[in-house]
C-alpha cells in the first residue's frame, strides 16, 4: 500500500520537471550611424503554429518617463500590440523593463512562463521599434520541450542584429 501510495506522487512531479525548461534570448542591438538616435523599444514572445501569442518573454521601453507616459510609444511594436500589447497593463511584472544601449545582452524568460505549454513547434517573436527609426520583427522557430540544450539563432538587418534563442531542458 505504501509503495503505490508513493509511486503514484512521484508521476505528477515527474512530468511537471518534465516540462520545465530555461529560456533565455541573447540580443544585438546595433549601434546606427544617424543623427538622431533613441534606445529601441523591444517586445518578445512566444507563438503557437496557430500564431496564438502564448507568452509574453519581454517589453523594454522608456520607463522613467513621467506618469508611465513611456507606455504611449509602445504601438509603434506594431505586431506586437495588435497581438497581445493593447490588453497588457504596463508595467507587467518580471516582463517589462528599461530599453537597453547598443550591444549584447540576455534577457531571461520569466519564470514559469513556459512550463504549461504543450510539446509541439512555436516561434520566438521579437520586434524592434526606434523613435525616428525604423521597426523590425525576427522570428525563431522553437521546438518545445527541448530535449537538450541549444541555440537556435535569427538575424536582424537593421534594427537588431543577431537573436540567439538558448533553451536547455
Amino acid at each position: 500500500m505504501k509503495l503505490r501510495y508513493s509511486i503514484a506522487l512521484s508521476l505528477p512531479l515527474a512530468s511537471a520537471s518534465a516540462m520545465a525548461a530555461d529560456l533565455a534570448l541573447k540580443l544585438d542591438v546595433p549601434q546606427l550611424n544617424v543623427a538622431e538616435y533613441h534606445r529601441p523599444y523591444i517586445a518578445a514572445w512566444v507563438e503557437n503554429a496557430d500564431q496564438q501569442v502564448v507568452a509574453n518573454l519581454a517589453v523594454l521601453y522608456d520607463t522613467k518617463k513621467k506618469d508611465n507616459a513611456g507606455t504611449k510609444w509602445l504601438k509603434d511594436m506594431r505586431s506586437w500590440w495588435r497581438k497581445t500589447g493593447r490588453e497588457l497593463t504596463m508595467p507587467l511584472d518580471g516582463v517589462s523593463g528599461a530599453t537597453k544601449a547598443p550591444g549584447e545582452f540576455t534577457l531571461n524568460a520569466p519564470k514559469g512562463a513556459l512550463d504549461k505549454l504543450p510539446a509541439g513547434q512555436y516561434t520566438v517573436m521579437v520586434e524592434a521599434a526606434r523613435e525616428a527609426g525604423g521597426r523590425e520583427v525576427v522570428k525563431v522557430p522553437l521546438q518545445w520541450p527541448p530535449k537538450s540544450a541549444q541555440n537556435v539563432n535569427g538575424q536582424g538587418k537593421e534594427e537588431l542584429g543577431a537573436v540567439v534563442v538558448q533553451v536547455k531542458p
